[in-house]
């Protein structure tokens, strides 16, 4: 009887899993949508404000990404989270303005988006394969993406005074290898029963699919952007 115990809640286990699975990638599947409206009213933007005071602007843009994802956290068990959560996705494509003028300004800005979309599906398409697949448990890289995750956005504060551009595109380097990470070990968490709210799984995958985009972008622009 035990073991009869054991395998149903086994199953009742997974079945929850991929109900949280699927309701995320519905969910994220939606938000690209106020994302990609969010971007194009960031483009018609002047941003002349942020290059003038690029330390209190980036900060102004961290005060309010943080004071929606705290009241996302706080109503993630109602439909008030969806709300807010679409309502940052929307700020999130706001705040793409500033890169997506300076991409689409280079001869070939339009193909160096389309590559940093297209580098970003395929890397998150294979790392969540990889997650979703073989079921491995990769919650023991948490500490190690947190701790990193802590030390690059201390960097990147830092350089924004130093402003030098070669540590720029190394910390865009680190960002993509780190948030890469943090797909594997978010939908990880979800396959294997760590998250079971479906508005904060996509919350933390949504986050690392833009923030991989963003550096992914940075980082062909510096290499590849034809500026003449």
């Amino acid at each position: 009887m035990a073991t009869n115990t054991q395998v149903a809640s086994s199953q009742t286990s997974a079945l929850a899993s991929h109900r949280v699975l699927r309701n995320t990638y519905m969910l994220l599947g939606l938000t690209m949508i106020p994302t990609v409206i969010g971007a194009f009213v960031g483009m018609s933007m002047n941003f002349s404000w942020l290059a003038q005071h690029p330390i209190l602007g980036t900060l102004g843009m961290l005060a309010v990404m943080f004071g929606l994802i705290f009241g996302i956290r706080a109503s993630s068990n109602s439909g008030l989270g969806v709300v807010l959560l679409l309502g940052l996705t929307f700020v999130m494509g706001v705040f793409l303005g500033p890169i997506l003028q300076v991409a689409l300004n280079l001869r070939n800005g339009a193909q160096l988006v389309g590559m940093a979309a297209g580098g970003t599906g395929i890397i998150f398409l294979t790392l969540a394969g990889i997650a979703t697949t073989t079921k491995k448990d990769f919650s023991f890289i948490g500490n190690f993406l947190f701790v990193g995750l802590i030390l690059l956005i201390v960097a990147m504060l830092a350089n924004l005074f130093f402003q030098i551009p070669a540590l720029s595109l190394a910390l865009s380097g680190v960002a993509v290898l780190l948030f890469s990470g943090f797909i594997l070990y978010d939908v990880s968490r979800i396959v294997n029963g760590g998250e079971t709210n479906y508005i904060m799984a996509t919350l933390a995958i949504f986050l690392d699919i833009y923030n991989l985009f963003v550096n992914l972008l940075h980082i062909l622009m510096a290499v590849f952007g034809n500026r003449d």
